[in-house]
């Protein structure tokens, strides 16, 4: 009796040689970003983010509710997050971050009486470690990019939205030459989309409100 042979998926990522700002990883043709060590939380805290990248237009661009659960995935110090927290009381965020310094320093702004409902959330590079179907909203802001391995990452965000949950990601625009960020800190919202289509999202709209920056909504169909 002749036992057939199982094959191993294609992995959905090729090697190559790295560029200054890559890690020689490909997706889709894109290569994938360094990812910003934790020595980067006061620059993601500078003075001047809040005119550079108004933070109060993204927070009016968010579907955000009293009493949601949302996701910060990659929280970094939790710029957002504690912008968050206030305006979906009594529900919670989830603050994920793969880096345990990062971890921390949501630990500390979580005892703070204006942020108590952020719970900080150790991640890994392919799971975002959150229960399933208990997320309202997802938000990634400047993340996406430097995930190592997104197809797992995406995998583990969407089955931890419930049916009809949205999903947001805010990137620098990648088509925008004016935007002085390093390219490959950079996406276009037709990059996003032809990257999302393997799941089961709906694409929503993309919001130009920002000053350099996309908002890039889908909506979870199962």
């Amino acid at each position: 009796m002749a036992v057939m042979a199982h094959t191993q998926p294609a992995s959905p990522y090729r090697m190559g040689p790295p560029s200054a700002d890559g890690i020689g990883k490909f997706y889709y043709q894109r290569e994938i970003a360094q990812i910003m060590g934790f020595e980067g939380a006061a620059w993601l805290e500078r003075p001047d983010r809040d005119a550079e990248e108004r933070p109060d237009l993204l927070l009016a661009a968010l579907p955000l509710q009293p009493g949601m659960n949302v996701a910060d995935i990659g929280a970094g110090s939790g710029y957002l997050s504690k912008r968050m927290a206030p305006l979906i009381a009594p529900g919670r965020v989830y603050a994920v971050d793969v880096q345990p310094q990062m971890v921390e320093l949501l630990k500390e702004m979580s005892a703070q009486a204006q942020t108590r409902n952020v719970v900080a959330v150790l991640g890994s590079a392919d799971k975002v470690n959150l229960q399933k179907d208990s997320i309202d909203l997802a938000v990634m802001v400047d993340t996406y990019h430097e995930l190592s391995q997104p197809y797992e990452i995406m995998q583990s965000v969407i089955a931890s939205l419930k049916r009809g949950g949205r999903l947001v990601f805010v990137e620098y625009r990648g088509e925008d030459a004016r935007v002085a960020i390093k390219p490959l800190h950079k996406m276009t919202v037709a990059q996003i989309r032809v990257e999302m289509r393997q799941f089961p999202l709906m694409f929503e709209r993309s919001d130009e409100r920002l000053p350099i920056q996309h908002i890039i909504l889908f909506t979870k169909t199962n």
